[in-house]
């Protein structure tokens, strides 16, 4: 089974992520962690690491490949990344999108960074921005098309124990044998 896990900062992925990994078996892989990895590396923070990416492409098409290398040659997996459900494309058995406001997902960053609400916010609105422009630039994603997604659910309205239950209880439900739902991701570049 691969299962991916996409949506902005502070909408519940890592944590849902891992609460499905565990309960289905799955190797978790985390987009987030590559990329925080490699900008440590550079001594970078994640914001002045995606300054550096609308730069140097490099950084973008050699962490996607990676990913979608993963989805297609991996079983039972779990990716999560902004861009899991478009780099997987058809290969993806399931594809959810977890998102919250703006403001939620800024105090739960500060909360998890040790930082003002405000810094968080503002860094998570210009990081937002610049994963954007480059998806849209690098392989014509538009971020905010959600329309590949099985489920896209609002993690503000929810607990973390029941975005997981909600999520679980999809892929419990979900027939392989009966998806007649898979369809391509069209239009989309990738060019690495």
């Amino acid at each position: 089974m691969l299962l991916t896990v996409s949506g902005p900062p502070g909408s519940g992925k890592s944590t849902t992520a891992a609460a499905l990994a565990e309960a289905f078996d799955l190797e978790h892989i985390s987009g987030g962690d590559i990329f925080r990895e490699l900008a440590a590396e550079h001594d970078m923070s994640a914001v002045e690491f995606n300054k550096l990416a609308e730069e140097d492409d490099q950084i973008d098409r050699d962490l996607d490949r990676r990913l979608r290398d993963i989805a297609l040659e991996r079983d039972d997996v779990l990716l999560e990344s902004r861009l899991a459900g478009w780099l997987a494309g058809d290969a993806a058995d399931l594809r959810f999108w977890l998102d919250a406001p703006v403001d939620v997902r800024a105090e739960r960053i500060a909360d998890r960074e040790d930082k003002p609400v405000d810094v968080a916010r503002e860094e998570t609105v210009t990081r937002e921005a610049s994963e954007a422009k480059r998806y849209m630039e690098y392989y014509n994603i538009d971020y905010s098309d959600l329309s590949i997604y099985d489920i896209s659910l609002n993690t503000a309205r929810w607990g973390e124990n029941e975005v997981s239950e909600i999520i679980t209880s999809a892929v419990e439900a979900y027939d392989p044998e009966d998806d007649e739902g898979k369809y391509p991701v069209e239009g989309v570049r990738y060019d690495f």
